[in-house]
């Protein structure tokens, strides 16, 4: 098959199609024929060289499918559950996504609800899972608080828009671009806020009549967490997904202390299959059914042919991506 790989670390220019075996589901995997695949941040940070993918994985991009079940591996039933051939799933992935077929794990599969298209379903894993355990997991968010979320127009922020107000939950949405915030709003954000003229501080302030919010959802790093503190309320709960503007912050620990904040980190891809397996369980049970009834739903920007995952990464890090990338494979035939 036809994959894309990093030939070497570098810019978008480094992607390439390179030849690849047809991989071959081990215990406990599934074969997919993959319908459409996800592009993510993490996918520009391994290209870059500065991530790179565990032992064992495959060096194709993408950590994220919707696709047809075309074979089962060693020990599952050929007509396990939601996995006979031809079922379509969205997976996430450890590696492997931008080619026409890929490997998964039976236990990180989510049922893709009828209502949802391919590229749509593709859309969804990454996101589901990340917001899924930093809002809800991690940063308990509850119905009636209120909830900072930056990058909003991104693909993880105008998916975490959706599942925080589907939860009850009053969302202050942040953005560079002012031709956006009205769709932010149409998507349930409360107030969106150009953070280019806007003091997002002061905002949270004044749309919580001076308490602050209870939860921040950050990707932006650097400056932005001790103005984020600032804007927490008692008790609030800081979530760092990312770093665009440096990994290294500054913040005073009596702010820390006397607010009794909580500080939280993490990124999905480093987690033990058992913990993807656990978060997969509980977005079945508690999101898929907000999506199936359209409350929750990604926004797509674009769906790009796979030979063009360079042109899709030169978008994403333009900023010009208002939702999220897919990048659709050629047509493949079963295999052999």
């Amino acid at each position: 098959m036809q994959a894309i790989i990093a030939s070497q670390p570098g810019g978008p220019e480094v992607l390439s199609l390179a030849e690849r075996p047809i991989p071959e589901p081990g215990p406990g995997e599934v074969l997919l024929r993959v319908r459409a695949a996800g592009v993510n941040r993490p996918d520009i940070m391994q290209r870059q060289g500065l991530a790179k993918p565990a032992a064992g994985v495959t060096d194709v991009l993408g950590l994220e499918v919707c696709g047809e079940v075309a074979a089962c591996g060693p020990g599952l039933p050929p007509q396990a559950p939601g996995l006979e051939p031809g079922a379509r799933v969205m997976a996430l992935l450890p590696g492997g996504g931008y080619a026409p077929w890929c490997i998964a794990r039976v236990e990180h599969c989510l049922p893709v609800p009828p209502q949802l298209g391919d590229a749509e379903a593709a859309a969804l894993p990454e996101g589901l899972f990340t917001v899924w355990h930093n809002l809800f997991e991690l940063g308990a968010l509850k119905m009636g608080e209120a909830v900072l979320i930056h990058g909003a127009a991104g693909g993880i922020g105008t998916l975490a828009i959706r599942m925080a107000c589907a939860a009850g939950a009053r969302v202050i949405a942040t953005a560079g671009r002012k031709e956006r915030l009205v769709a932010l709003r149409e998507m349930g954000a409360l107030e969106a806020i150009c953070y280019r003229d806007t003091d997002f501080v002061a905002a949270c302030r004044s749309l919580t009549e001076g308490r602050g919010v209870d939860v921040v959802l950050d990707v932006v790093g650097g400056d932005y967490v001790r103005r984020n503190l600032d804007a927490l309320a008692f008790g609030g709960r800081h979530l760092s997904l990312s770093f665009l503007q440096g990994s290294q912050v500054s913040i005073e620990l009596l702010t820390l202390m006397q607010k009794q904040l909580s500080l939280h980190a993490s990124t999905m891809r480093p987690q033990p299959d058992s913990e993807k397996a656990r978060m997969a369980r509980a977005i079945a049970c508690h999101v898929l059914p907000l999506v199936a009834d359209g409350k929750v739903r990604p926004r797509l920007h674009a769906a790009l042919p796979l030979a063009q995952a360079a042109e899709a990464h030169r978008l994403l890090e333009s900023g010009e991506v208002f939702g999220k990338l897919v990048l659709l494979p050629e047509q493949a035939g079963r295999p052999t």
